[in-house]
């Protein structure tokens, strides 16, 4: 089951709205099928597992960290593939909350006469699914922050385009290929002109989703972001009014989706911070990305609708250079924090400045190896107020 996980978490965040799921087929000992869902959310990864393995398949054991489906959608139901196989006995971590599942799939299996034994590594699993759960029962997705700030505190720098090194940044492309939307503000559109993409080689494909947080529909026709919203899907949250304006023809002509809110959008209000996340969870996405400046990311801090942090820091202080502070350092409440994923070093450092020290257990901050030059990575599990 832990390989089953692994495989998982090769594509969490990258299939659309099905769950992420991971599995592997064993007999005497041996595996002799494997699969993971599909980027896209097909094909599912019991089919996969099952075609790898093949005739083999007859009499083994099964392993999958999500309840086989027991539906017709898109595709045939998996569960009733694993009865036609001859599969024996499966091993399942958790119980897809999914109504149209929830249950029916192990039913189908143990009618069949299979063996199945239920819970097997089901803590992981149901973290691991924690985004798929929450949409589905919630209608909120997963939220991951990065930020990234100089030794003082700063988010940009006058006369240079990046804070951190060239590794640093490629750590934090690595989370839009396990997003499956990010989200920013209009100015940050308007200053920096991003991709955001991902440009990892071999993962040039596993673009998020592009939202953009727009009340008056300012974002420049010019900017990547819409020049490429025909190929990579691109909304803007906007308002009523800027519906009505020439600004929104000219953007859907280029492609791009305009969603309205039901009311102007004010990054301070706590209920409409949730509205956008709302909005996100319509679209299928079940894990997002907040990759912005120091007031929208302030903003969702405040509002306690963040469930992961990861902080990157350079260890020069920008002074008089340095742009878009972030004013009021978030305070951390999380109770796990680890450093550098790159090298998996957990050695204790002080916290950045300005970062009150965090008293919740098991929180470590770690120092940055070699691998990411001077810079440092802080990852924050936070105790949000979003429902699990």
């Amino acid at each position: 089951m832990q390989h089953a996980l692994a495989l998982a978490a090769q594509h969490l965040g990258a299939t659309a709205e099905n769950p992420c799921v991971g599995c592997v087929i064993v007999k005497g000992g041996t595996i002799i099928g494997e699969g993971v869902t599909g980027l896209g959310g097909r094909p599912h990864a019991e089919v996969i597992a099952l075609n790898a393995a093949g005739a083999q398949a007859r009499g083994a054991d099964m392993y999958v960290t999500l309840e086989p489906c027991a539906h017709t959608g898109k595709t045939p139901p998996c569960a009733e593939a694993l009865i036609a196989t001859g599969v024996a006995r499966v091993f399942i971590a958790c119980v897809d909350p999914d109504t149209r599942v929830s249950g029916r799939g192990i039913s189908l299996l143990r009618a069949a006469g299979m063996d199945v034994e239920l819970g097997l590594c089901e803590a992981q699993a149901k973290k691991q699914h924690r985004g798929f759960f929450r949409r589905l029962t919630h209608g909120l997705p997963h939220v991951t922050m990065k930020i990234a700030t100089s030794a003082d505190g700063f988010m940009g720098a006058q006369r240079a385009p990046f804070i951190t090194g060239e590794v640093a940044r490629t750590h934090g492309q690595s989370l839009r290929a396990h997003a499956g939307a990010i989200i920013t503000g209009v100015q940050t559109v308007i200053d920096d002109d991003p991709k955001l993409t991902c440009r990892i080689p071999g993962l040039e494909g596993r673009n998020p989703v592009r939202i953009i947080l727009d009340r008056s529909l300012r974002t420049p026709l010019d900017r990547y972001v819409v020049k490429t919203a025909g190929e990579i899907p691109t909304y803007i949250f906007t308002s009523d009014e800027a519906m009505q304006t020439s600004a929104a023809l000219d953007l859907r002509e280029r492609g791009v989706n305009l969603v309205v809110l039901e009311q102007n959008i004010r990054i301070t209000n706590h209920e409409l911070l949730t509205t956008i996340l709302r909005e996100a969870a319509k679209l299928n996405l079940t894990h997002v990305l907040i990759e912005a400046g120091p007031t929208l990311s302030q903003a969702f801090l405040q509002a306690n609708l963040v469930d992961a942090l990861y902080w990157y820091q350079s260890p020069q202080a920008l002074g008089d250079a340095g742009t878009h502070p972030l004013i009021h350092p978030p305070h951390l409440r999380g109770r796990e924090g680890r450093g550098d994923l790159l090298k998996g070093d957990d050695s204790s450092t002080s916290p950045p400045p300005n970062l009150p020290p965090q008293g919740g257990e098991g929180l470590s901050a770690a120092s940055e190896s070699s691998l990411l030059a001077e810079d440092t990575l802080r990852v924050y599990q936070m105790a949000s107020c979003l429902p699990d």
